[in-house]
């Protein structure tokens, strides 16, 4: 883990950062690179922003679906309907009254 000392920045270690920038950049080239950084800066809020209201509106809409959960023995249909030994099922289930035993074959 990096130690956090390198965010400890002083006021001469600033000055020099923006005497080296200044040097390699140019007088002339200095508020462009100050506007760029900040429409950037704005970008990135904006898009931080969006995805933080997105989150949200998407719990609340989780919320609201999940209250439409019924509670079991409904007298509500089924929204898919249920089929029982359709054709081509292989698979023999007992009726609901029927015992099996446990390794017995129907």
């Amino acid at each position: 883990m990096m130690p956090l000392a390198f965010m400890n920045i002083g006021g001469q270690e600033l000055i020099l950062i923006l005497l080296i920038i200044l040097v390699l950049f140019g007088a002339r080239k200095l508020p462009e690179l100050a506007r760029g950084m900040g429409q950037a800066i704005k970008e990135f809020q904006k898009a931080k922003d969006e995805f933080s209201d997105e989150l949200h509106t998407a719990g609340k809409t989780d919320v609201a679906a999940s209250t439409d959960v019924r509670p079991a023995g409904s007298t509500l249909p089924a929204t898919i309907p249920r089929i029982e030994n359709a054709a081509g099922d292989s698979v023999v289930r007992p009726t609901p009254t029927e015992t099996v035993e446990p390794g017995s074959k129907v």
